[in-house]
């Protein structure tokens, strides 16, 4: 059987290493955006777009 120790040093290294995982995958979530957010500053279908300073 495993001694205590040994098992909460697991148990830590699992957890910290979810953690990092979990940052990178809420990370993931938002890195692309959205196809209104892309072509927001191209202005409404149809119409001129917008003049640029």
């Amino acid at each position: 059987m495993a001694s205590h120790t040994k098992m909460t040093k697991a148990r830590r290294n699992n957890r910290a290493k979810k953690a990092g995982r979990r940052r990178k995958n809420r990370q993931a979530q938002h890195s692309t955006l959205s196809a209104v957010e892309l072509f927001a500053s191209l202005g409404v279908s149809g119409k001129p777009a917008p003049k640029t300073k």
